[in-house]
């Protein structure tokens, strides 16, 4: 996916301006780039579209420890929007980073957030859920 392919797709996933999209997508990278590992930041960015990399490229080693509400007030006042979008954008944004990176990486990235990320961050890929048993035809 390039660079406008993901920032439309968030544009359309949050009903949000192309401009904003790019302002939220920006700024949900940047927060994601603190509350990450600077390692698997690394990883993720060299997924993304290189105008999307550095600010993930640039992440320390140390995750900050932060929850969802202080990750949507960052990523409000650095996109220069309010909560709710910030909320419904990061939201956006994360689906966008599930349908980019590998099923592997999603796990990897949310294993080092909180559970109640899963709040606005996506489930799992319909290809990387493994049937387990049950009464399949």
């Amino acid at each position: 996916m390039d660079y406008h392919q993901f920032v439309d797709e968030v544009a359309e996933r949050a009903d949000v301006s192309r401009e904003q999209a790019e302002a939220l997508t920006r700024a949900t990278l940047w927060t994601l780039g603190e509350r990450i590992t600077g390692g698997e930041a690394r990883h993720i960015a060299g997924q993304l579209p290189v105008e999307l990399q550095t600010r993930l490229i640039a992440a320390e080693e140390e995750a900050e420890g932060f929850s969802l509400d202080e990750f949507i007030r960052r990523t409000a006042e650095r996109a220069g929007v309010d909560r709710g979008t910030a909320d419904i954008g990061t939201a956006a944004v994360f689906a966008t980073l599930r349908d980019t990176i590998s099923g592997d990486d999603v796990r990897h990235m949310m294993s080092q957030l909180p559970l109640e990320f899963r709040e606005v961050a996506p489930g799992p890929r319909l290809s990387d859920v493994r049937v387990t048993g049950g009464d399949l035809p």
